[in-house]
C-alpha cells in the first residue's frame, strides 16, 4: 500500500461477465454521446461542422436517454410546491409573433433591438419544426426556444459564439433557484450543460487568446443567473416596447452587463484572423 501512488488509492477494479462497455451512468453507456463528446469538447471549428449543427445532432441523443415519464411525474410533483411554476403551466402561454411582427419597435427597445438582430443575419425565430406541445417538457422545451434569443439581449449575450455562454449560464444558475428538485432542475440544464463545454473546452484547447473573454461571458451569465428573478418564466411581451434597462427592471433581471464579443466569437469561429481580436496600438 506503501508504493501505490497517493491519486491511485481507493481505486476498486470492478469485475464483470459483459463483453462491451457497461457502466452505472446511463450517459458512459451511450456509443452515440461518447462519440458527440469527444468530438464537441476536441475538435478545431470548422464551415464543414457549424456549432449549431452540433445541437442538432446532439438532442435526439438526449431524448434517447431521457425517461420521459420520470420527468414528467417530477414536473407534476414540482407543481404542488411550487405554485409560480403551476401558474406558468396553467396560462401555458405560446408566442405567436413573426420578425416582421418587430419592426415597428423603436431602436433601443427590446423589441427593436430584437429585430435589428433578427434582421441584420441569417437567423430564424423557430429553429425546430412546430409542434404544439402534449407534455409538460414539450411545453418548456418550446418557451425555452422561444425565449432563448430574448435572453440574449436581456442577459448581455452578443448574438456570437463567445456571447452564447451567457444565456447558457444564467440558465445553469437561474433554474436550480427556482425549480425545488435538483433532480428535475439538472434534467432542465442538460442542453445548458453539454452545450456550453463546446465553448469553454475548444476555447481552451485551439483558441486560449479568447480564454478570458469566455470566463467573462461565463461569470456575466452565472451573475444574471444568481441575481435575477425567473426569467425563463416571464411573459415578455407586455414589455417589448420598452427601453433595454426599463424591459430589464420590469422583468426582474438584475446584473445584466453588455460587452461586445463580436471580433472574438468570429475568431472563435475561424471567420477572422487572431489579429482581429487585439486593439490597435
Amino acid at each position: 500500500m506503501a508504493d501505490l501512488p497517493y491519486l491511485l488509492r481507493g481505486v476498486m477494479p470492478v469485475g464483470t461477465d459483459s463483453s462491451v462497455l457497461v457502466s452505472s451512468s446511463k450517459y458512459l453507456n451511450n456509443p452515440r454521446l461518447r462519440e458527440w463528446l469527444a468530438m464537441i469538447c476536441l475538435r478545431r471549428n470548422g464551415a464543414d461542422m457549424p456549432p449549431q449543427a452540433e445541437m442538432y445532432e446532439f438532442l435526439p441523443i438526449l431524448d434517447s436517454l431521457r425517461d420521459f415519464e420520470a420527468v414528467e411525474d417530477m414536473f407534476t410533483q414540482e407543481r404542488r410546491v411550487n405554485p409560480e411554476l403551476d401558474a406558468w403551466f396553467e396560462e401555458g402561454f405560446i408566442s405567436s409573433y413573426r420578425i416582421e411582427d418587430f419592426s415597428d419597435y423603436q431602436p433601443g427597445s427590446l423589441g427593436g433591438i430584437f429585430y435589428t438582430q433578427m434582421t441584420s443575419g441569417d437567423y430564424e425565430i423557430q429553429i425546430t419544426p412546430w409542434q404544439p406541445p402534449q407534455t409538460q417538457l414539450q411545453f418548456y422545451n418550446l418557451r425555452s426556444g422561444q425565449t432563448h434569443d430574448f435572453e440574449h439581449i436581456l442577459c448581455g449575450g452578443g448574438f456570437n459564439f463567445m456571447g452564447e455562454l451567457v444565456p447558457y449560464w444564467y440558465r445553469l444558475t437561474n433554474v436550480p433557484r427556482f425549480i425545488r428538485n435538483p433532480e428535475l432542475a439538472a434534467e432542465l440544464n442538460l442542453i445548458q450543460l453539454f452545450g456550453s463545454l463546446r465553448y469553454t473546452v475548444r476555447t481552451m484547447l485551439h483558441y486560449p487568446h479568447v480564454w478570458p473573454t469566455c470566463v467573462n461571458a461565463i461569470q456575466r451569465g452565472m451573475r444574471v443567473g444568481q441575481e435575477s428573478d425567473a426569467l425563463f418564466m416571464k411573459r415578455l411581451e407586455p414589455v417589448f416596447h420598452l427601453p433595454l434597462e426599463e424591459a430589464r427592471a420590469a422583468l426582474g433581471v438584475r446584473g445584466a452587463v453588455d460587452v461586445d464579443t463580436d471580433r472574438e466569437g468570429a475568431y472563435w469561429a475561424g471567420r477572422e484572423p487572431l489579429e482581429s481580436i487585439f486593439e490597435p496600438a
